[in-house]
C-alpha cells in the first residue's frame, strides 16, 4: 500500500464519505418506506418486503469458507465483503450477507469483523460495537427467562422445576472468566434458591443460534416457546412455554429479528444479522438476510466461521436444511503463512510477530502444508457444490509459493484457484474471484445435497461427521454423551441435526493436530440440546463458552480522541 494513504483499517473506514442508507438501498430495490433508519448510514429491513418480492426468482448463492485458521485469521470475512464488491465491479448485482461481532473478542483479541484494507462495511465502529442493538436485545431475552426461572422456583414453584436440573444460563456480551462457574442466590431466602450456575458469551446463547435459523417472526416464536430450561422432579423437560416466559422473550426480539442493512467502501450493499460461534453454534448469519438479499441480487455471497469443518458443514448440514436454500458454490480462503504454519514447521501466537523464517520463500513447508486445504475442497465437494479457492495474498508470498498453491489446489479438484487482493485494491482486487464464481455457477450446476438424512440415528449422524469430514478412524462415546443420546431419542428428538462444538484449529479435538491428521478417534463427552435451534449439539475437547482476557487485550489500546470518535479500533 503507498505511504500516502491511510494505514489503520479505521482510518481507511473513515476516508470514504458515508452516503444516505436509503441511497444505497435504491439501487438494490428496496424502498424507502421499506427501511427502519439507525442514523443516516444504516437501517434495519423488515421481513415484510419478503411479501412484495415472493415471486422473483433467487439469485445465486455462495458461501465463503476456510482451512483451519491460525490464530491471526486468514481473511475470510475480507474475502466475502471483497467478492461482494468484486462481482458489482464485474457488473453483477451483489450484496455479502455476514455477522455481528461480539464485542467479548473486540475488546479482547484485536482484530474486528468488518473486513480489512479495502474492502470493509462501513461505519466499521458502530459494526464493530453496538450496532442497531441486537445483541444486546438478545442478551436481555436470554437473560429474562434466566431470572423468571430461578423466580419461579422461589416463589411456588408451579412446574415442580428441581433447581439442580436447571440448564439455562445467564450471558454477557463480555470476556469474563470469572463468571463462568458461580453460585447464586446467596444471601438469604429472599434471594432465591442458591444452585450452581454461570455465564456464558452472548453469542453463545442458544437465543441467539434461535434468531439466526428463524424463517419469520412466528417462527421465531415457537422456537423460543421450544427451548427447554430443566427437568422437572418427574424427570420430564420443562420449556419457556411451560412457564410463561416466551412471549415476552418474542417481544423483546422484535425488532432483532430484521435484519440491517449497511454500506460498503465502494457503495456496495451488505447485510449483518446475528453472530452465533462456529466452535460452539452453527457460526452463520440469518436465514432471513440471506432470503432477503437472494431476492434483491443476483449473487449473494455469505459466510461460514473458522474453516470449513466448522461452519461450512453446518452452513451445509443445518442452516440449508433448515431454509431449504441450494448453494451454488463455495469459496475457500487460503493464505501461505496458513498453509506453512499446517506443516508443522512454525509456530505462531497472536500479539507476537512472525517467526522471520517464516517471511522467507519456503516452498517445502507450503507443499507439506497444503493437505489442510487439499482435505477441505474434498470436503465442501462432498456436498456436491463446485469449489473455488481464494488465496489471500501478503506482501511476503514468493511467486513460486503462489503459484505451487493454485496449481496444486486445481489439481485436488478445486474448479479453479485465483488470488485475491481486495485488501490492497478492493473489488478490482476481487475481480479475478468474482469471474472464476460466475464460471462455475454456468458451468458446473450445483448438485447439492446433505451429508445424512434425518432419519439416522443420532449415533450415526454424529460418526458420518467424524468419519466423512474429520477423517477420524472412529467415535468414542462418553458414558454421559451415550445415556443423552439415548434420553433425546426417546424424547423424539433424534430426528434434529448434530451441531458439533469441537476445535477451530484442527480437524480433530486436539488443536495441536494441524495439517491433515489421520489415525485419530474423535471423543464426545456429550450431547446436549438446543431445542428451540433445533438441532443436539455434541460436545468433543474442551470448549468454552465464556473466554478471557488475556494480559494485554485490545481494550488498553481503545478510547476517544479529542472530537470524541472512538481510536483504537483495529
Amino acid at each position: 500500500m503507498a505511504d500516502n494513504k491511510p494505514s489503520s483499517d479505521l482510518d481507511i473506514a473513515r476516508s470514504v464519505p458515508l452516503k444516505e442508507i436509503r441511497e444505497i438501498a435504491e439501487k438494490y430495490g428496496i424502498h424507502e418506506s421499506e427501511l427502519t433508519p439507525h442514523g443516516r448510514h444504516m437501517a434495519k429491513v423488515p421481513l415484510s418486503i419478503l411479501d412484495r418480492l415472493q415471486d422473483k426468482p433467487d439469485g445465486k448463492y455462495i458461501d465463503v469458507t476456510a482451512i483451519n485458521p491460525t490464530p491471526l485469521g486468514e481473511g475470510k470475512t475480507v474475502t466475502t465483503i471483497g467478492l461482494g464488491l468484486g462481482l458489482n465491479h464485474i457488473g453483477k448485482k451483489a450484496v455479502s450477507t455476514i455477522r455481528q461481532p461480539s464485542m467479548g473478542p473486540v475488546f479482547g483479541i484485536k482484530g474486528g469483523a468488518a473486513g480489512g484494507g479495502n474492502s470493509q462495511v462501513i461505519p466499521m465502529e458502530d459494526f464493530n460495537l453496538h450496532l442497531t442493538g441486537d445483541t444486546h436485545a438478545i442478551g436481555l431475552a436470554n437473560n429474562l427467562l434466566a431470572a423468571w426461572v430461578d423466580t419461579s422456583i422461589l416463589l411456588g414453584n408451579p412446574q415442580k422445576i428441581d433447581p439442580a436440573t436447571v440448564t439455562w444460563r445467564r450471558c454477557i456480551d463480555v470476556n469474563d472468566r470469572t463468571l463462568r462457574q458461580v453460585i447464586s442466590g446467596l444471601g438469604g431466602s429472599k434471594n432465591g434458591v442458591p444452585r450452581e450456575t454461570g455465564f456464558d458469551i452472548t453469542s453463545a446463547s442458544e437465543v441467539m443460534a434461535i434468531l439466526g435459523l428463524s424463517l419469520d417472526a412466528k417462527d421465531l416464536r415457537k422456537r423460543l416457546g421450544d427451548i427447554v430450561v430443566a427437568t422437572d422432579t418427574d424427570g420430564q423437560p420443562v420449556t419457556a412455554e411451560a412457564i410463561g416466559a416466551a412471549g415476552a422473550m418474542a417481544v423483546v426480539l422484535k425488532d432483532a429479528i430484521h435484519p440491517t442493512f449497511m454500506q460498503t467502501l465502494e457503495g456496495t450493499g451488505c447485510f449483518v444479522h446475528t453472530g452465533p460461534f462456529a466452535n460452539i453454534a452453527h457460526g452463520n448469519s440469518s436465514i432471513v438476510a440471506d432470503k432477503i438479499a437472494l431476492k434483491l441480487c443476483d449473487y449473494v455471497v455469505t459466510e461460514s466461521g473458522f474453516g470449513a469443518d466448522m461452519g461450512a458443514e453446518k452452513f451445509f448440514n443445518i442452516k440449508c436444511r433448515v431454509s431449504g436454500l441450494k448453494p451454488d458454490a463455495a469459496v475457500v480462503v487460503a493464505t501461505i503463512r496458513a498453509l506453512k504454519v499446517h506443516s508443522g514447521r512454525f509456530k505462531i501466537s497472536p500479539g507476537k510477530p512472525l517467526p522471520e523464517e517464516m517471511l522467507k520463500e519456503n516452498i517445502p513447508a507450503v507443499e507439506e502444508g497444503i493437505v489442510n486445504l487439499k482435505r477441505h475442497i474434498e470436503n465442501v465437494g462432498k456436498f456436491g457444490v463446485p469449489v473455488i479457492v481464494a488465496l489471500n495474498r501478503f506482501p511476503t508470498d514468493s511467486d513460486g509459493e503462489v503459484e505451487v498453491v493454485l496449481n496444486m489446489a486445481r489439481s485436488f479438484g478445486a474448479f479453479d484457484a485465483v488470488i485475491s487482493d481486495v485488501h490492497s485494491r478492493g473489488g478490482e482486487g476481487g475481480a479475478e474471484l468474482a469471474e472464476a464464481v460466475v464460471r462455475a455457477c454456468e458451468e458446473v450446476p450445483s448438485k447439492f445435497s446433505l451429508l445424512y438424512p434425518d432419519d439416522m440415528p443420532v449415533k450415526e449422524k454424529i460418526s458420518t461427521i467424524c468419519k466423512e469430514i474429520y477423517r477420524a478412524d472412529g467415535v468414542k462415546l462418553l458414558p454421559a454423551a451415550r445415556k443423552s443420546i439415548r434420553k433425546f431419542e426417546k424424547m423424539g428428538l433424534g430426528h434434529l441435526p448434530i451441531c458439533m462444538a469441537k476445535t477451530q484449529y484442527s480437524f480433530s479435538d486436539d488443536p495441536k493436530k494441524i495439517g491433515a491428521p489421520d489415525n485419530f478417534q474423535m471423543t464426545v463427552r456429550d450431547v446436549r440440546l438446543s431445542a428451540g435451534a433445533g438441532f443436539l449439539y455434541a460436545l468433543t475437547g474442551d470448549i468454552m463458552t465464556m473466554p478471557g482476557l488475556g494480559s494485554k487485550p485490545a481494550l488498553l489500546n481503545i478510547d476517544l480522541d479529542e472530537q470524541g470518535l472512538p481510536a483504537g479500533l483495529f
